[in-house]
């Protein structure tokens, strides 16, 4: 680019220059109306990349991907794109209702779209020569299987093979925006930008999702407030802080950290972080002194001791509320037994048993559509069971937040005068406090929430439920539209939270640190699931498996049933013996990892030819001593990791011919 282009408007999604192999952002300034969003900002990204982009709302995240789609024009700066690359991004609206959904997902390939249009057209007027030309072309496009890929893209996302057929107009805005992650997904491409697309998946579709993308060879740039979510799919962070883009290596867990040690070195941020450590190692000592031996428990104390670790990353947050304590208590909360439950005459569970105490931690797991919300409902009092016998303490008091409430909330008043009407003799100021703990803060409080975002929508009226003392916590889906602020914030007061809970969500970090035990709703049942969230992504894929019908012209495959289900079975015993072993194989190249460090740092201070002056002898040979002892260790380490590798590899071979 000449000289004299820096600070020209520049299309970044169409910036020609053949040369470039990465993304380059140069002293780029983005303005949305009286709003900067980046000042002399720079960020370079490498092919095949994969790159997570957080920041708190209205930071600029969704404007950014706009600059790199060619939708917005930098106000000064470069912003450079290899001419050639193909961008493909999920849409947020849908425009022809009446399309079919799987046509709709195959749309997402115009070039397909375009060969198959033209082939029509040679058909029709007869053009043996333009046939043969465009059967070739769409050939090289894997035309021919474009309708299985489209289908299967469906399927993982939670369609079955109904709703594939069905318009685009059936289909609710949640699922909407499936469709429109699967055409995503559909169009090929060297970019790939996702702008929240785990916000309308469940659980089932969030593993199968993560699997896609670690796969994708492009280069991919994903917002997202999902931090497993981020942990498994992502290489690098950018971080949209202050105007500026701040690149850091490794996936969201790694960020934490080193965002944790930055902010740490300033004295006031310090000091708030050492308070908050302190709460956290006397929760994980109140918790230890009652959890059984059970692996969920271990689980959960494993993820609230990764929470301590890296809950400092977030003493800037503008979030920091609680659960007001319920007055009275009744023992059990609620007690259902030989439950029928469903809608109308059609039961979707049989014979559900349930007892809710105070201080129950449940995580509802479950394929989608298998009645994990037909439970919540129920239990909430908004559906009534067909059957069966449903007890409710008499002290009950029961916060209930699912999707539909957000809709509920009245969109010409305030977040103040909302809370004002449950809490008429409370004083304002003491509701403004309240509500600031939301950060709903000065004028705020006082604009209607007709214009809210869903995410402010989500925080008033998880406010309203924290400001009424529950003693139950019923949660559907708590985390959508929540940043990753609020969703630590939500973390934090539900394990301060003295009362029962039972969740259902997709943010695994959420499952983990506030759940004690999992149910499993499935088949028509609810039962006691003894195991993990990676145990239940090992269970879906074998419930997944289950599911798939049998071909109906493959006589062969339906005699050979008992011997495929021998091999499922052989396949699902060598993969429990592969977890372990690859989680000890992990942890063996984590300690190995974190040797070298210590030794490259020793290294770092043994170069220092000071060291060796004769009044600091003493602090020499102690260094050496210590240089000697991790050499040993790390020979030690390194010989157990081979040997952890090699018993791995021949278990995965194993499982390869099982399968």
């Amino acid at each position: 680019m000449p000289p004299g282009a820096k600070g020209e408007l520049l299309d970044c999604a169409f910036a020609e220059c053949p040369c470039v192999t990465m993304i380059r952002i140069v002293n780029l300034t983005l303005q949305r109306g009286p709003q900067r969003l980046l000042e002399h900002a720079d960020l370079t990204l490498h092919a095949g990349q994969h790159v997570g982009l957080i920041g708190a709302n209205g930071a600029g995240k969704s404007s950014l991907f706009a600059l790199l789609r060619g939708e917005l024009h930098a106000d000064a700066g470069d912003c450079q794109l290899p001419a050639d690359w193909r961008i493909a991004h999920m849409r947020q609206e849908v425009d022809t209702l009446e399309r079919r959904a799987v046509d709709y997902v195959l749309d997402g390939d115009a070039n397909l779209r375009r060969i198959q249009r033209a082939l029509t057209a040679a058909e029709v007027a007869h053009d043996g020569s333009a046939i043969a030309a465009l059967h070739t072309e769409l050939d090289n496009a894997d035309g021919y299987s474009a309708d299985a890929r489209a289908r299967k893209l469906l399927a993982g996302l939670g369609f079955d093979a109904t709703q594939m057929e069905r318009a685009v107009g059936d289909f609710s805005g949640g699922w909407r925006m499936r469709l429109n992650l699967a055409q995503a997904l559909m169009c090929p491409s060297e970019l790939l930008l996702l702008d929240e697309p785990t916000n309308h998946l469940d659980l089932d579709a969030i593993l199968w999702l993560e699997e896609w993308l670690k796969g994708y060879p492009g280069t991919l740039l994903l917002i997202s407030h999902d931090r497993d979510f981020l942990d498994a799919v992502v290489d690098h962070v950018v971080h949209l802080e202050q105007q500026t883009l701040t690149l850091y290596r490794g996936g969201y867990s790694a960020f934490e950290r080193a965002r944790a040690e930055r902010l740490a070195q300033q004295q006031q941020a310090f000091e708030k972080q050492q308070a908050q450590r302190a709460h956290m190692e006397d929760f994980i000592r109140r918790f230890k002194a009652k959890a059984s031996k059970a692996r969920q428990a271990q689980s959960r104390i494993k993820a609230l001791e990764r929470l301590e670790e890296l809950a400092p990353a977030h003493i800037d947050s503008p979030f920091d509320f609680v659960f007001r304590e319920a007055d009275k208590v009744s023992s059990p909360l609620l007690d259902l037994s030989e439950g029928r439950l469903g809608y109308g005459e059609r039961a979707v569970l049989e014979k559900v048993k349930l007892q809710l105490v105070p201080g129950a931690r449940i995580g509802l797991l479950g394929p989608n559509g298998a009645g994990k919300s037909t439970l919540i409902k129920t239990l909430s009092g908004e559906l009534e069971p067909l059957g069966g016998r449903l007890t409710r303490g008499e002290n009950l008091a029961v916060g209930y937040f699912a999707q539909h409430q957000l809709d509920s909330l009245d969109p010409k008043a305030s977040p103040l005068l909302h809370l004002a009407r449950i809490a008429p003799a409370e004083r304002e100021q003491t509701l403004r406090d309240f509500l600031g703990g939301f950060d709903f803060r000065g004028n705020r409080c006082d604009e209607p929430v007709l214009n809210f975002s869903g995410g402010e929508k989500a925080r008033l009226a998880l406010a309203l439920i924290a400001w009424q003392k529950p003693n139950l916590l019923l949660l559907d889906e708590p985390t959508n539209h929540l940043d990753l602020e609020m969703r630590l914030a939500l973390t934090l007061a539900l394990q301060e939270f003295h009362g029962a809970v039972l969740v259902v969500s997709h943010d695994r970090q959420l499952l983990k640190s506030t759940t004690d035990e999992f149910l499993l709703v499935a088949d028509g049942r609810v039962q006691a699931f003894d195991g993990d969230l990676d145990d239940y992504g090992r269970w879906l894929i074998d419930y997944r498996a289950r599911q798939q019908p049998p071909s109906s012209s493959d006589s062969a495959e339906r005699g050979d049933k008992t011997d495929k289900r021998a091999q499922r079975q052989a396949a699902a015993a060598l993969r429990q013996q592969l977890a372990p072993r690859k989680k000890a194989a992990d942890k063996l190249e984590k300690d190995l990892s974190g040797v070298h460090e210590k030794l490259a740092a020793l290294e770092t201070r043994l170069g220092d030819s000071a060291l060796y002056e004769a009044a600091r002898k003493d602090e020499l040979r102690a260094l050496l001593a210590e240089q000697a002892q991790l050499k040993a260790r790390e020979a030690e380490l390194e010989e157990a990791w081979l040997l952890a590798l090699e018993e791995l590899e021949a278990l995965e071979a194993e499982l390869g011919g099982a399968a």
